[in-house]
């Protein structure tokens, strides 16, 4: 008794080294397992011979014509054989363990004369090429496998017939015609294809059976012609909100989320994966789709509850290409060359007519004064010196009107039974929009450089037929040149600076040895202002690297139980920047006096005006920055997934820790400190026959942001699917359904990512504070260390409860439909507390708490049509509708009014007034009882008295008569739609993008006001109130020097509607042979109702780098050795 149990103890602990070992075992005597696609004969015959005790004898030169196949067949070695030389003109005899092989006569003595069929091969439905398609002549030994366009070319004799056949496909037979072009098209085999989408942790789940709500997008619609990946996502991806802000290179990348913003502490940005490492959305950003094998949205709870704490906010799983199955190597090629613009110009007011407006806006104020002579706006119009009369278009001197960048990819695949490869290396060049001013200042190219190279290079090992190993590795080196001067800085001047004070610059007067930067300060003291001497005074050359690392080992053991499989994953992630700048002084002068002899030649008087009152050094200071964060990452998997008749079941446990340090270079020591995070996941799912499932799934998060009892949240959500359309009574049906599935589920997440506030736990101690002040009136003053943050031991973690309904649709098995209705609630949101009065003695102390609560809902669609017209034509069309609404439900304030909470009200919507119209004369400004600020008159805008509406008694109407706009900031509808269509070798498609329930606020372009020499635009002179244009209605308020405070509040006056719809993309191409040509275009056209500038750019002044329009031409060549 005692030996059997200590051997059974031993088989135990054997067991368990098994698990974390490769092995290599070998088949059962009889039963083997062939599968891969493009196998030839020989490398069925070795894998068998490899796995069995089987020998084959035969002779070489019978099987060196012979075309691979694609295979995947497992059972007793007769069934395997057959399977393996059906239609190869090889017969077989088993005698024992060796295997004979013969080559059939017929197969031997066919001598006919045989013609080149050319080809192609399609998807029946879908129209897409199948590229590796297997094409042989029926029971004849040649055949050939599809390229990377689907087009085979195979020699056969009139009245052959061809067999094309496809794992997932039904194999087809084709009568040879002479000479003639066969366009093959397969359809999906119902019992073979079942869609397989990459969800959480790289599992791979049946379309038919997920529960969850998922979409998967195949990489070549992400190909557009823009440098930054997420700038593809908007109305193509069903559930996500994508906004692009800026068309900055290297700063480009769009804003997105996933079902609109469940938050507001700030974390709302999705977990983005990459081959199971978490990476950066800039990092997103850089990846070229090229390398992209699978691309997948995780939206609801189900879908993303074994993220746990990390994947909130939905999740992208990314995973990249190999060389699984390809004998010999495909090399693919891109080069792309774009012409960029602009795709708005603000549009500035000349010189003479800014003189005359600002002598305007001086006699509305009741002034006399007119600081522009009659004399100085006639010479300005005239033009008779840039010296002495400037009229200068600072935009203009700026900024220039195109930009050329370049984009190369080449990138190669392939490899044998025990390894496979794929390496990718893209360059992209891209150049801004600033004017190269070298040779006008004697100084150095200032444009916007960026050049950006990644690397993707995976490895798969392997070790025997249970066992892979495979390290993944993708690097990103980006270098930027850029002025000193940021971008919104350097637009801002254009706006900001006067075109008629100064010229950009003075001319060389032989004496000094530096530039005579042009500036004026005689309207406003201390103005020294020259956006083009602030570009030109210095440089900055960052260089940025990222480098992901993972190692991952996968092993099957079957040996165990059928279906159970293990897999480990080590990553390392590295990020590092480092800037090195060049700063100069430039001096400034003004114009003193100038003449004009009787030549018409100009004399000028400059006077230095620099600060220190005398010249400042020229000469280039350098600078040095740096920063960066590395993070480490482990994951253990056991996987089951096993069908036993009707049922198929899978469970999945995993084990995950993580380790970020952040502020590499930085002396705040809290901020240095690793950020740590560990947890658990399951998941069990379980469909019967196909038609009825069920989803379990848990997440265990530890956290260290939470004090003991608190550092811990569980997470569980539940999902059920029904499969009507596999049950018998809806057969009849199917001619028009092809399928039919409704999916529900609910679930918990949780998110411990509170603002960026690290141990809230624990209170904040400033040792060198001033002191605090406290007292009924604030007269009490305590001097020594003070609490800048209350620790909070109750702090824990933001929650929210996901709710999710879906119905999947196949109609006429063309068209797809997926819709998707979800609600969420988040509670416990970590939040500063806003009701804790002063006299208590936290003035200045933060104190908080999970104190708020919002809910989140919309729903969202997505259909996908094609159909094959015809021989020759092909047409798809793509659409997709999101709309997502938030309402903030809880928050702890204290108002005014009580119409002024926060509750009820969308995240990210702006705060107004509310105009009516504008004052008409100084009577009905005498009876507004209106105190925003003084200098009130006719022409300016007036304020309804929202209080008093509420029904506060209050006649005053002040700053706090505001209320919440209409619609957020932030779009809560976005959708696209268009068509592909396909005739022979020419393609073409286009699609729209668009958003509603969107809204901007116009601000910081109010020419004068505020003591400002603010250019003026040109709609503002257009479409303004004056003396001799009193319409109360007008587009601009009455033009004034006086300081406005009025006629700049944020009001309904400069609330616009942001909606718009664009052509976003479209594409013309032409396939030839392997090569393809083809012009693209991104940005090409916007509609919208706001026209001053691109409304998906937001508010502002419209005065920051604009979205590019974006011209592309490229050629693409694939080699492909496996014909």
């Amino acid at each position: 008794m005692k030996e059997s149990m200590c051997s059974r103890w031993h088989l135990r602990l054997i067991v368990l080294l098994i698990l974390f070992f490769p092995l290599t075992l070998s088949a059962a005597q009889g039963r083997v397992t062939v599968k891969g696609q493009s196998i030839t004969l020989r490398q069925a015959i070795k894998i068998i011979e490899s796995s069995s005790n089987f020998k084959f004898f035969f002779n070489p030169s019978d099987l060196d014509a012979l075309p691979g196949k694609n295979l995947d067949c497992e059972g007793e070695i007769s069934d395997v054989l057959k399977e393996v030389f059906a239609g190869s003109g090889i017969s077989y005899v088993i005698m024992g363990d060796d295997i004979i092989l013969k080559l059939e006569k017929k197969a031997a003595s066919t001598q006919q004369k045989k013609v080149e069929i050319v080809g192609g091969v399609v998807d029946a439905r879908s129209g897409e090429s199948v590229v590796g398609a297997t094409v042989r002549v029926k029971d004849v030994n040649s055949g050939v496998i599809t390229d990377m366009d689907g087009k085979f070319t195979i020699k056969a004799t009139p009245g052959d017939v061809l067999v094309i056949s496809y794992i997932g496909y039904e194999t087809k037979e084709v009568k040879v015609v002479n000479g003639k072009v066969l366009l093959v098209e397969l359809v999906e085999d119902a019992k073979q294809l079942e869609e397989v989408v990459v969800t959480a942790y790289g599992s791979g789940q049946k379309k038919a059976s997920m529960v969850g709500s998922v979409q998967a997008i195949r990489p070549a619609e992400l190909q557009v012609p823009s440098a930054s990946l997420s700038n593809s996502f908007a109305g193509r991806l069903a559930g996500v909100i994508a906004v692009q802000r800026t068309g900055q290179p290297g700063a480009d990348g769009s804003d997105f989320y996933i079902r609109g913003i469940s938050t507001m502490n700030g974390a709302t940005n999705p977990l983005i994966i990459l081959d199971g490492v978490e990476i950066s959305s800039g990092d997103l950003d850089n990846l070229d789709p090229e390398i992209i094998d699978g691309f997948s949205i995780l939206k609801d709870a189900t879908a993303t509850a074994m993220y746990g704490t990390r994947g909130a906010n939905g999740v992208m799983i990314i995973t990249t290409k190999s060389g699984r199955n390809i004998d010999k190597p495909i090399i693919n090629f891109r080069v792309e060359g774009q012409i960029t613009s602009p795709t708005s110009k603000p549009k500035f007011v000349d010189g003479a007519t800014y003189m005359d407006l600002f002598n305007e806006s001086l006699l509305n104020g009741g002034s006399t004064e007119s600081p522009y002579s009659a004399e100085e706006i006639a010479g300005t119009r005239a033009g008779l010196n840039p010296y002495a009369y400037p009229n200068v278009n600072w935009y203009d001197e700026l900024f220039k009107n195109q930009a050329f960048n370049q984009n190369f990819n080449v990138n190669i695949r392939g490899g044998g039974k025990r390894v496979d490869y794929f390496s990718s290396v893209t360059v992209n060049h891209e150049t801004g929009m600033i004017k190269n001013r070298s040779k006008d200042f004697f100084s150095y190219n200032n444009n916007i450089n960026v050049m950006r190279y990644s690397f993707q290079n995976n490895i798969n090992a392997y070790l025997g037929k249970d066992s892979r190993l495979s390290l993944r590795l993708n690097v990103q080196l980006r270098k930027t040149k850029q002025p000193n001067i940021s971008m919104n800085d350097l637009f801002a001047g254009a706006i900001n600076t006067s075109p008629v004070e100064a010229p950009v610059y003075f001319p060389d007067d032989g004496v000094t040895t530096h530039i005579k930067w042009g500036v004026n300060d005689r309207l406003k003291p201390g103005q020294q202002q020259n956006p083009v001497a602030q570009l030109a005074s210095g440089y900055q050359d960052n260089f940025r690297s990222t480098v992901v690392a993972a190692l991952e080992f996968e092993q099957k053991l079957n040996f165990i139980t059928e279906g159970l499989r293990f897999k480990a994953l080590a990553s390392f992630k590295n990020w590092s920047s480092t800037t090195n700048s060049a700063s100069a002084g430039w001096n400034k002068y003004h114009l003193q006096d100038f003449s004009v002899d009787d030549n018409g030649v100009y004399s000028f008087v400059t006077r230095l005006q620099n600060e220190s009152g005398g010249e400042v050094s020229t000469d280039l200071k350098p600078g040095v920055a740096n920063s960066g964060d590395r993070r480490f990452y482990f994951q253990a998997i056991m996987d089951y997934n096993r069908t036993f008749g009707k049922h198929d079941v899978n469970a999945m446990f995993i084990y995950n820790q993580d380790e970020l340090v952040t502020q590499l270079f930085s002396g705040d020591l809290i901020a240095a400190l690793p950020k740590r995070k560990q947890g658990v996941a399951a998941r069990l799912s379980y469909a019967y026959d196909g038609k009825y499932l069920a989803e379990v799934n848990m997440g265990y998060n530890g956290s260290e942001n939470f004090a003991k009892g608190h550092r811990w949240g569980f997470f569980p959500s539940i999902a059920v699917g029904y499969n009507i359309s596999e049950e018998a009574f809806f057969e009849p049906l199917k001619n028009v359904f092809s399928n039919m599935k409704i999916r529900a589920s609910w679930g918990l997440v949780g998110n411990d990512n509170i603002g960026g506030a690290r141990f809230v736990y624990m209170p904040t101690i400033n040792l060198t504070g001033t002191g605090y002040t406290t007292g009924l009136d604030g007269d009490i003053t305590y001097k020594g260390p003070v609490y800048s943050r209350y620790g909070n031991p109750e702090v824990t973690w933001e929650v929210g409860k996901k709710v999710n309904v879906g119905l999947d649709l196949q109609l006429f098995n063309s068209l797809n439909l997926t819709m998707d209705y979800f609600h969420e609630t988040r509670t416990d949101i970590f939040q500063e507390r806003g009701t804790i009065p002063q006299y208590l003695g936290t003035a200045g102390t933060k104190v908080f708490g999970n104190l708020a609560a919002m809910k989140n809902q919309g729903f969202d669609f997505a259909a996908d049509f094609n159909k094959k017209i015809g021989k020759d034509w092909f047409i798809s069309f793509k659409g997709t509708f999101t709309y997502a609404h938030n309402e903030i439900t809880k928050y702890d304030e204290s108002p005014k009014y009580a119409f002024q909470s926060k509750v009820g009200q969308s995240a990210n919507i702006p705060s107004i007034m509310i105009s009516d119209g504008l004052f008409k004369d100084p009577d009905d400004v005498k009876n507004s009882n209106q105190q925003i600020g003084g200098n009130l008159s006719a022409g300016d805008i007036k304020y309804v008295n929202i209080s008093k509406l509420y029904g506060y008694d209050d006649d005053i109407v002040d700053i706090s008569d505001w209320v919440w706009a209409k619609n957020p900031t932030v779009p809560e509808i976005v959708y696209g739609f268009g068509p592909s269509i396909r005739w022979k070798n020419l393609d073409f498609s286009f699609f729209f993008q668009g958003v509603a329930k969107v809204s901007l606020v116009m601000s910081d372009f109010h020419p004068f006001g505020d003591n400002s020499l603010r250019n003026v635009l040109t709609w503002i002179a257009d479409d303004r109130w004056s003396p001799d244009n009193q319409n109360i209605n007008a587009t601009y308020p009455r033009l004034t020097r006086d300081t406005s405070v009025n006629n700049t509040q944020r009001s309904d006056y400069w609330l616009r509607n942001a909606a718009f719809i664009k052509l976003k993309n479209a594409e013309i191409g032409y396939t030839y042979k392997n090569m393809r040509f083809y012009v693209s275009g991104m940005n090409l056209a916007t509609f919208s109702p706001f026209k001053h500038w691109d409304p998906e750019q937001g508010g502002g002044n419209g005065l920051k780098y604009p979205t590019q329009r974006v011209f592309n031409f490229g050629f693409q060549m694939t080699i492909n050795n496996n014909r």
